[in-house]
C-alpha cells in the first residue's frame, strides 16, 4: 500500500500557524554539548524530520527510548543559538538525538517510524516549516546505521511508496549541540499552545495509532 506523501500534515495548519520557530517568543538558555557515546548498553541514533518539537514528541513514546534530546547537528558554527540555525546560514539541522536499548527496539524500527512520520520526499521542508533547517536527515553514528538506512531509503524508493523521491540526507553524525533548554520536552509541558495543539497533537494521536505495539506501556493505555 502507498504511503501518503504528505503522512503525518494537516493542510490548514500550514495556513493558520506560523513555522516552529515562530509560534512563541522564548528566553533562550545556553546548553553544553552532549556526550556523544551512548552509556551502558544503550545507542545512540540522530534523526530530522523538521520541527524537533514534533520529532521529539514522537520518539519519547518508544518503548526503549530512553532519552530524547532536541538539537543541531550537521552544520559549521560552533554551540549554534536557536536565532542562528533559523537564520539558515548555519548549516544545521533541527535534530532529536536519542539513546535506546537495542533489546528492545530496534534501528530498523526506529527506520520505520522515521520514515512513516514525515514525508522525506519535501526538500527543506515539513509542512509550515520551511528551511534548510527542517530537512530530513538520517545522521548515522556507526557504519551498520549508514547501511541500513541506505538500504531502506533504496527500498521505499525502487518500492514507489511515495508519489515523489525520497530526499532525506544520510551522512555521518557530527557534533550534537543541545537546543536551549525551553525547547526540551517541549510539547508535554507546552501542549496547549496552538502549534502543540494543531500541527503535534494530531500527528502525535496518528502515530499512536499506528504504532501501538510500539509504545511504552503507559503511553498505550492513554
Amino acid at each position: 500500500m502507498k504511503l501518503n506523501s504528505t503522512i503525518g500534515f494537516i493542510a490548514l495548519t500550514a495556513l493558520a500557524f506560523h513555522a516552529c520557530g515562530q509560534s512563541e517568543k522564548l528566553k533562550s538558555e545556553k546548553s553544553n554539548n552532549m556526550n556523544e557515546q551512548g552509556s551502558g548498553n544503550l545507542e545512540l541514533a540522530t534523526f530530522g524530520s523538521g520541527c524537533f518539537w514534533c520529532t521529539e514528541a514522537i520518539f519519547q513514546n518508544v518503548d526503549g527510548v530512553e532519552k530524547v534530546v532536541s538539537g543541531y547537528t550537521g552544520g559549521k558554527v560552533k554551540n549554534p543559538t536557536y536565532k542562528e540555525v533559523c537564520s539558515g546560514l548555519t548549516g544545521h539541522a533541527e535534530v532529536i538525538q536519542l539513546s535506546y536499548n537495542p533489546a528492545k527496539v530496534t534501528f530498523d524500527e526506529l527506520l520505520e517510524i522515521f520514515w512513516k512520520t514525515h514525508d522525506p520526499t519535501t526538500l527543506n521542508r515539513q509542512g509550515a516549516d520551511v528551511g534548510t533547517q527542517y530537512r530530513s536527515a538520517i545522521f548515522f553514528h556507526n557504519e551498520n546505521q549508514k547501511s541500513l538506512a541506505e538500504k531502506y531509503k533504496k527500498e521505499l524508493d525502487t518500492s514507489g511508496a511515495f508519489d515523489r523521491p525520497i530526499v532525506t540526507e544520510i551522512t555521518a553524525a557530527t557534533t550534537f549541540y543541545p537546543a536551549e533548554n525551553y525547547h526540551q520536552n517541549y510539547f508535554n509541558e507546552n501542549s496547549d499552545a496552538p502549534y502543540c495543539s494543531f500541527v503535534i497533537q494530531p500527528k502525535l494521536e496518528k502515530f499512536k495509532k499506528v504504532f501501538k505495539a510500539k509504545l511504552k506501556t503507559d503511553m498505550a493505555q492513554k
